[in-house]
């Protein structure tokens, strides 16, 4: 068993597309129309283009608001990716204009920073130490 895709509920698919491609620097892999204004739209790292896809999936679902607005409120990221430099993707995105709700931080063999993914979700960026 393995994982194919994991999704974050996003507000606007097409915002989410610009800032997890142009922002994050995903790959945006299948543009699905499904019906509606809703798509079937799923990025990949251009680092692994046949590995795990993530679906921006709209949000709107009558819990999805309530349960994103919550953990924003409480400050727990949806997600997690990982980098090569925390401090280093904190630079780069904070230059694009990206809002972190927490700079780099040090927890034992980690580093992490959370940033707001302008679509409803606080996502966290995290590398271990060598």
């Amino acid at each position: 068993m393995r994982i194919n895709i994991t999704s974050v509920l996003v507000d606007d698919q097409d915002k989410a597309l610009r800032f997890y491609t142009d922002v994050l620097g995903f790959v945006k892999k299948h543009d699905i129309p499904l019906g509606g204004e809703d798509r079937w739209l799923t990025v990949v790292s251009p680092e692994n283009l046949e590995g795990t896809e993530l679906l921006l999936e709209p949000s709107g679902h009558p819990a999805a608001k309530p349960f994103k607005d919550a953990l924003v409120a409480d400050g727990i990221p949806f997600t997690q990716f990982a980098v090569d430099d925390v401090t280093a993707e904190y630079e780069r995105m904070r230059a694009l204009g990206v809002r972190f709700t927490q700079e780099p931080t040090v927890m034992g063999p980690v580093t992490t920073a959370v940033l707001d993914d302008t679509c409803g979700n606080l996502i966290q960026i995290v590398h271990m130490a060598d």
